[in-house]
């Protein structure tokens, strides 16, 4: 499933089943509950990450959409100038930007 088609859906039964469509504050915050649980998931080898980080998804997905932003074409768009930046390690071995092609 692509990432579009996943956040209608995602939308869709929050619509249908009366969740938070409007309180974008709110559903940052409710995203960054769905990061502590699948960090702690992670932390402690739980066998239910993958639906924690399918959690923190779609959260993510209904902030998109509260605010008219295609997920799938941000990612697309990011993944492409990401691919264009050179990095170099610094002094210390941390991979330092240098320069956006």
């Amino acid at each position: 499933m692509d990432i579009r088609t996943a956040q209608k859906l995602a939308w869709e039964n929050k619509l249908a089943k009366g969740f938070n469509t409007t309180d974008t504050a709110m559903e940052f915050g409710l995203l960054t509950a769905e990061v502590g649980e699948a960090f702690t998931a992670w932390r402690k080898r739980l066998p239910d990450i993958g639906e924690e980080l399918a959690d923190v998804f779609l959260y993510l997905v209904a902030v998109a959409e509260m605010n008219d932003i295609d997920l799938g074409e941000e990612v697309a768009r990011k993944i492409d100038k990401n691919t264009h930046r050179i990095y170099e390690r610094d002094v210390h071995g941390t991979l330092i930007r240098t320069s956006e092609e």
